[in-house]
């Protein structure tokens, strides 16, 4: 009696399959199974034993009742990285019995012993079955065209062992009826098991084709492939590749009674199932009638009522995003209304602000801060109505609108849906977009927004709308009004570094494969990448420079060239990222008169600008140069009456109509215009006729009428903080402009001294030194008195 000799092997999973005994074959393997055979290959170690899994769902899943209990001893020829993992070449040696298994990490290991097989045939017998096998395998393989390649290599087979092996994987029979072939001991038994199965699959084959040739001669193209549909279905079953989770489900009235749509619309769906059942398979308006009922089953129409969390939703902000407090505030003061007064209908923010700031990262914050799913749909550009309200859907490739598009792929009937870029919507002839978002936008409105493809009213009131916008001039006033617009300013170079080190710098070294003890930027160096190589109110352009540093040093690791950690300093940050790309304007130390500092607001954020004024002699002509637009070029004439009727006695006698006057803001090349410019224009002629210097050190803004009174303007968050980075120690504002000082950062405010204005003569007493005296009115009317004159002036 012969004792049984345990043994021990590296195991390796079979998915969807059984191997036989005898046989050199290709099998395909993940990722995690492909590694540890190169693992053993490495150690020399060609053995292991194949074993087939009852339900493969990953490789540290597996149990020991995972798997059957009967394998294959097998050698590893040959392995190779394919698209989708390994492919191995091996060669089975025998059966055997495994008794227990041993899991560590991603590595199986089983005792076994052989299993032998009971030879209860004879030698004539066997090449009698294998000529009888290999008989209905060409009968069964002749009625399949191409099937020459399997014919002739099942010729060449010449063993019973070896024609199972070969046959068996690829036949159409359920897994365990494989595996039970394999675990049968008697040789005989086994064979005739076999030759049933084939029997019955050549059976099952001529089935087919005799149901496929009646089927072909009374039914059209589409009725055939219905079948053939059916028939495909059927095999992808049989060999366990359909996951019965994603199953399509073609009963549509089924799912439509099952839904949780209103009455009113299951009515409308079930309509379009009883077209649906009376179409022909197949046929172009089934297609489409499909479409419309995938898309009543996918819309939400049930909204999930979450409690809203100030608390959270505080922490969540301050966590993901530095500064901007007054946002952050008008946001949770919004939220805290929400959660008050739950049949609040339609909450529509209307978020403001320069490139970069940070307004669509807010919509995902909001998001997360109240628990809700977030979408986002960009309108930059979009020029056709049916982009908002979709198509019909009687037209070819009809779809539904962005919102309800958006709103499908949610899967929620009260996501935070940010509107990104409305400002940058445009109108042809296929309608205005701007038109058709006043509907969703309204929240009187919203409530039954109609689609065109949708064709029923959806309530959008449990949306939370989140409009983005870099400009306001540019959006239709009726949006506007629906909205309400929260503005974020430029970022000062303090809170630019404080988001670069806490948010910004470690996003990028995770985007790039980097830690800190791999890169560092010492906090003088971020200080001067903001100030010498970013031009911006947003923080876009500083998370660019910090890429750019981390593929150089990513670079540098790669061909270790570098010592870790590579500290970035003040003194090798140009070797790189180059020489300074930002240049901005300084105060000089000294103005020549006619020269008067300004400040502008431009999308990047604030800026200084020289106005400088000359003359010369000719006929009292004035000159603007400096790509001035309309408003700018209004500013200078009101400018140059102002300082006519105003300056009087103090001119000296000067005879405007002597000379010309040329006006100049340099940076010819970029385009200037905005009313804020009036103040400085007229002080700067003031300043040249006079021959006053004006301090150099003392920059305004603001707008002037006619009549010398000083109007305030916006931008002047912006205007302060780029007068106090350019060396500006005091600012002019306008009177009615002191309320907009608060707003400007501690860090600024302290460092500048403040001086209202609200008349030219203000402005003239501060910026010059001069007091104005009463402009005088001489009228040249003969015969008439001083006081008809001036009575008649009144009239």
């Amino acid at each position: 009696m012969n004792v049984l000799e345990i043994k021990n092997a590296p195991l390796i999973p079979i998915t969807e399959t059984v191997i036989y005994p005898g046989i050199s074959t290709r099998i395909f393997v993940n990722d995690d199974i492909g590694n540890n055979i190169k693992e053993l290959i490495v150690k020399n170690n060609t053995l292991a034993i194949g074993l087939s899994t009852k339900d493969y769902k990953g490789l540290v899943q597996l149990t020991a009742d995972s798997f059957f209990r009967i394998g294959v001893l097998m050698k590893f020829d040959n392995i190779q990285k394919s698209d989708t993992g390994f492919v191995i070449d091996i060669t089975t040696i025998n059966r055997v019995k495994i008794y227990d298994f041993t899991f560590e990490e991603k590595q199986i290991t089983a005792s076994y012993s052989d299993q032998e097989d009971i030879m209860d045939i004879t030698e004539a017998e066997q090449q009698e079955m294998i000529l009888y096998i290999k008989g209905l395998m060409k009968d069964l393989s002749n009625k399949f065209k191409g099937a020459e390649y399997f014919i002739s290599i099942l010729e060449g087979l010449p063993s019973l062992e070896e024609l199972m092996g070969y046959t068996v994987p690829m036949m159409g029979i359920p897994l365990k009826s494989k595996q039970d072939l394999l675990e049968i001991d008697s040789i005989k038994e086994r064979t005739l098991n076999f030759i049933d199965y084939i029997v019955r699959e050549k059976d099952s084959v001529h089935l087919q084709l005799e149901i496929s040739k009646k089927y072909s001669q009374r039914k059209d193209k589409s009725y055939r492939e219905a079948m053939l549909r059916e028939q495909l279905k059927n095999i992808k079953a049989e060999l366990g590749e359909m996951d019965g989770d994603v199953e399509e489900d073609e009963d549509y009235r089924t799912h439509v009674l099952e839904s949780d749509m209103p009455e009113d619309v299951k009515k409308i769906a079930l309509k379009e199932v009883h077209k649906l059942e009376n179409t022909p398979p197949n046929s172009g308006e089934g297609n489409v009638i499909m479409n419309y009922l995938d898309l009543l089953l996918e819309m939400p129409w049930v909204s999930e009522k979450k409690e809203i969390d100030i608390e959270h939703a505080r922490k969540v902000l301050d966590s993901h995003h530095y500064g901007i407090d007054d946002v952050k505030k008008r946001i949770i003061e919004h939220l805290a209304v929400m959660k008050l007064k739950e049949d609040k209908q339609g909450s529509i923010l209307l978020l403001v602000g320069p490139p970069g700031t940070g307004k669509t990262s807010l919509g995902k914050s909001i998001a997360e801060a109240i628990d809700r799913k977030y979408v986002r749909a960009s309108l930059g550009g979009v020029r056709d109505e049916a982009e908002i309200r979709g198509h019909r859907k009687t037209y070819l490739g009809a779809m539904p609108g962005r919102i309800i598009k958006g709103i499908c792929n949610a899967e929620a009937k009260n996501p935070v849906f940010v509107l990104d870029e409305i400002d940058k919507m445009g109108i042809s002839n296929q309608g205005d977009p701007g038109a058709a978002l006043l509907e969703v936008l309204d929240p009187e409105q919203n409530n039954s927004f109609s689609d065109h493809y949708l064709e029923i009213p959806y309530d959008l009131s449990d949306v939370f709308f989140i409009a983005t916008a870099n400009d306001l001039s540019t959006i239709p006033a009726p949006l506007l009004d629906r909205a309400e617009i929260i503005e974020l300013s430029s970022y000062t170079n303090g809170e630019k570094k404080r988001i670069a080190i806490d948010h910004l710098l470690p996003k990028v070294l995770e985007e790039h494969g980097l830690t800190d003890q791999m890169l560092q930027i010492e906090e003088t160096a971020i200080e001067a990448i903001i100030e010498n190589y970013t031009a911006e109110a947003g923080v876009r352009g500083l998370t660019k420079q910090l890429a750019k540093i981390s593929r150089f040093v990513s670079e540098k690791i790669v061909s270790k060239t570098a010592e870790l950690p590579f500290i970035v300093t003040t003194e090798n940050l140009s070797d790189v990222l180059g020489n300074k790309t930002r240049r901005h304007e300084k105060a000089g130390e000294n103005n020549k008169p006619g020269v008067v500092t300004g400040m502008a607001w431009t999308t990047v954020g604030g800026e200084i600008l020289f106005i400088e004024a000359s003359l010369m002699p000719g006929s009292g002509k004035l000159t603007l140069t400096g790509q001035l637009g309309d408003v700018m070029q209004e500013s200078a004439t009101i400018a140059m009456s102002l300082i006519r009727s105003h300056l009087g006695e103090l001119a000296n006698g000067f005879d405007y109509f002597k000379y010309d006057t040329h006006i100049h803001v340099p940076s010819g090349s970029t385009p200037k215009d905005g009313p804020s410019a009036g103040v400085a224009l007229t002080t700067a002629l003031a300043s040249l006729i006079l021959g006053k210097q004006v301090d150099s050190k003392l920059s305004m803004t603001g707008e002037i009428t006619l009549s010398g009174q000083v109007l305030p303007v916006g931008g002047i968050k912006e205007k302060v903080i780029a007068a106090q980075r350019s060396g500006i120690k005091t600012i002019l504002l306008p009177k009615d402009n002191e309320r907009d000082v608060p707003d400007i950062p501690d860090e600024v405010r302290n460092e500048l001294t403040f001086k209202y204005v609200s008349s030219i003569e203000d402005v003239f007493k501060e910026a010059l030194g001069i007091e104005l005296p009463e402009p005088k009115l001489v009228l040249n009317r003969p015969n008439m008195e001083p006081k008809s004159q001036l009575n008649m002036l009144k009239k």
